[in-house]
């Protein structure tokens, strides 16, 4: 019998501007590999105030809602992708005025301010959950077998399904709960705010034990609420699941459980924590030449235009890095080309600025690389690491930093770079390193998460570790100088490196039988 599943969750990059992070990619790319393996696969997504109205949205009924003392009505849409169509995947979206976010229009998350973390989002997605389950109990969806829910956004139905007694025919639903993010947890109070538990289902009995926050009692934590509550709780890659299981030590750039650790070591006791590593896209007969690097340099300086023209007044970081791009370009020899793309969070970043003898680690790799290529940085995100950036730019003619996001240029750093450097702290699982190496540029990565799984030293590129964030740090800068002086000194053995790198495959194929066998089943 083929399964029938229906994911729920925040982001889906098969619909348009719904992505923001690696959810979006893995609610794009596993339907459809589910799909080829038999399964019948739908999703779900609030509609955010837009895909109602794309013109292949198809009305599909009304349905009531009881949420924060109100009767409400929301629409239910059928939709098409463009770019990823499937006669086996359905694609909805749930249409109500509470899904456009106050923070501007067509938004997916809302950023609230430390005072009340993720107040807005919170109330958003726990109405989201009320409506997405009368929807299945009213057969909306038709008949289903599965229910996979994906990080905090989608984890309140699992609360519902719990504790409402209307919803009890959802508990013959298999569950599944996909943690791709562990440090966003979605805590909120149980009561005494506006966008609390007991404001949106005022007339729930409910029991506090498995859903409270370890750390503050009083609040609901709708992650471990997750973690507690589904059959199958998952993880996206096999290291990270063994690393959620231990205590974080931040300050010694330990990352594991983020306080919900136990609840992880219940659940791997119970045979329920499964780690499963995500896949990467790898078109048909595409062909991955490497980008000269002289193509690099026009298609970067009408990036840095585009980013300026945007604004009323130029931008520094924009007029540095098109001084730095103009310096490199007259070089006769570019040399080696070192690369990195990726938000600008504590997260991907904060080994390059540890103190190792007293400067930031990201200074010790542009000096060990000056004389021999350029280091060129694609990525936006916290004002204090830009800040940091473009102060080191500023100072360092070999470090071009592009403080801005485009697709197209991401592709071509993948493409034309010959080091990769992705040092972060913690990663889940990862994407831009498996698309480095598609492209054939090695990575040199943290062997933590998904980047331990993927990357493996000396084969196909270079990684490290560290007992604490010093000898994190310091490794991190040797690695590099062995990378570079492999590079400079054995360009044979650095070649079979990368040629082994782009061969590599880690397959949604491979993935969808996972989930079949170990989530599902």
């Amino acid at each position: 019998m083929n399964q029938k599943i229906l994911m729920v969750a925040a982001e889906n990059d098969a619909l348009p501007k719904a992505k923001v992070g690696g959810i979006g990619d893995v609610v794009r790319d596993i339907p459809i590999a589910l799909a080829k393996e038999g399964a019948e696969v739908q999703v779900v997504l609030p509609d955010y105030g837009h895909f109602s109205i794309m013109e292949s949205a198809s009305y599909k009924g009304q349905y009531g809602v009881r949420f924060a003392g109100e009767h409400h009505e929301v629409a239910l849409y059928s939709l098409q992708s463009d770019n990823y169509p499937h006669d086996k995947v359905t694609y909805w979206a749930i249409s109500h005025p509470r899904f456009v976010s106050p923070c501007g229009m067509k938004r997916v998350y809302c950023d609230d301010d430390d005072a009340r973390p993720f107040a807005t989002d919170a109330s958003k997605y726990a109405f989201f959950c009320a409506a997405v389950a009368q929807v299945i109990l009213h057969h909306g969806f038709g008949d289903l077998d599965v229910l996979h829910l994906h990080d905090w956004h989608a984890a309140m139905l699992l609360v519902l399904r719990e504790y409402d007694p209307e919803l009890h025919a959802l508990k013959e639903l298999r569950t599944a709960y996909t943690i791709h993010n562990l440090s966003l947890q979605g805590v909120r109070p149980f009561k005494g705010d506006p966008s609390s538990f007991e404001e949106w289902f005022p007339q729930l009995s409910y029991s506090a034990e498995l859903i409270c926050d370890p750390r503050a009692p009083h609040c609901i934590n709708p992650m471990r609420a997750g973690i507690n509550l589904a059959h199958k709780v998952h993880a996206v890659s096999p290291t990270y699941a063994q690393e959620i299981t231990r205590a974080s030590e931040v300050e010694q750039g330990i990352y594991g459980g983020e306080g919900l650790e136990h609840d992880l070591v219940h659940a791997q006791e119970q045979g329920r924590l499964v780690g499963i590593l995500n896949g990467c896209e790898y078109p048909q007969n595409a062909t991955y030449i490497k980008t000269p690097k002289t193509r690099l340099v026009p298609a970067l300086e009408e990036a840095l235009l585009n980013w300026s023209s945007s604004q009323p007044l130029l931008e520094s970081c924009h007029w540095i890095a098109q001084k730095r791009l103009m310096h490199w370009a007259r070089k006769k020899d570019r040399g080696m080309l070192v690369t990195s793309v990726g938000r600008i969070t504590e997260q991907k970043v904060r080994l390059f600025f540890t103190l190792h003898d007293g400067r930031p680690v990201i200074e010790h790799l542009l000096d060990k690389l000056d004389g021999l290529g350029v280091f060129i940085l694609l990525g936006s995100g916290s004002d204090h690491y830009q800040q940091q950036l473009l102060s080191i730019a500023g100072r360092y003619a070999n470090f071009i930093y592009l403080q801005g996001y485009s697709f197209p240029i991401s592709e071509l750093l993948y493409n034309s770079g010959d080091l990769f450097l992705m040092p972060s702290s913690f990663e889940p699982c990862g994407i831009s390193q498996m698309l480095s190496m598609r492209a054939g540029q090695p990575c040199l990565v943290h062997q933590v998460g998904g980047l331990n799984d993927t990357v493996s030293d000396g084969s196909v590129g270079f990684s490290f570790s560290g007992a604490n964030i010093d000898e994190q740090a310091s490794a991190l800068i040797n690695t590099f100088q062995s990378a570079l002086k492999l590079y400079k000194k054995h360009p044979t053995k650095y070649a079979a490196i990368s040629k082994k790198a782009a061969s590599t495959r880690f397959l949604w194929a491979d993935v969808a039988r996972e989930y079949m066998e170990k989530l599902y089943s």
